[in-house]
């Protein structure tokens, strides 16, 4: 029987590997020596540059610096027993305790 089996790869391209716009686009950046988060930061810091044009080059080179954080929701779960302690104490005061 011929073929390939279900989930299996038979020729063509490995994974991860680039194709020839990818490779040659990689090879005139490392050519050039300048990569865009270089010149972002080359902007950013040459203080013959206007301030607010310093500003935005930081701010775009940020998000290659700086990973954003994904917004994390705070809830809990029904039936948890700590969510229905603190739901026992909603509308009392806590006070010190007397001894």
């Amino acid at each position: 029987m011929r073929g390939s089996r279900p989930g299996e790869r038979r020729g063509g391209r490995k994974k991860g590997t680039p194709n020839r716009a990818t490779a040659a686009r990689a090879a005139a950046v490392a050519a050039s020596g300048l990569t865009p988060l270089d010149y972002l930061l080359s902007v950013m810091r040459d203080e013959a540059v206007e301030l607010h044009v310093r500003i935005e080059a930081a701010r775009a080179a940020a998000n290659y610096v700086h990973p954003r954080l994904n917004a994390v929701s705070v809830g809990t779960r029904e039936g948890d027993p700590i969510a229905a302690f603190f739901a026992g104490l909603a509308g009392t005061t806590l006070r010190p305790a007397e001894d």
